[in-house]
């Protein structure tokens, strides 16, 4: 039987993730539309990803660990910016 990762170990796998996922440091994501036709701006929805992804990266290094509902919150912040970046055609 698979044993379940403690609360550090799935936030790392989480960051990993993120970070394999996004285009975080992708220049063509940070620049803004010149015709506005933006739906939610998906250069400050990567500065937050990247903020939090930073914040999350030196905690644990810190030996934080994550609360469940912060881990929820995380994935929960990564699913919406992922979907807004599906509406501005930035991801697939």
């Amino acid at each position: 039987m698979n044993k379940k990762p403690d609360r550090q170990t799935a936030m790392r796998q989480l960051l990993s993730d993120v970070k394999q996922a996004f285009p975080l440091y992708d220049p063509e994501t940070f620049v803004c539309g010149p015709d506005n036709k933006c739906i939610g701006c998906p250069k400050k929805l990567l500065e937050l990803v990247d903020t939090e992804v930073s914040y999350w990266e030196h905690a644990i290094e810190r030996g934080v660990t994550p609360q469940f509902d912060e881990i929820r919150q995380f994935g929960k912040l990564c699913k919406n910016v992922r979907r807004g970046l599906i509406r501005n055609n930035i991801m697939s």
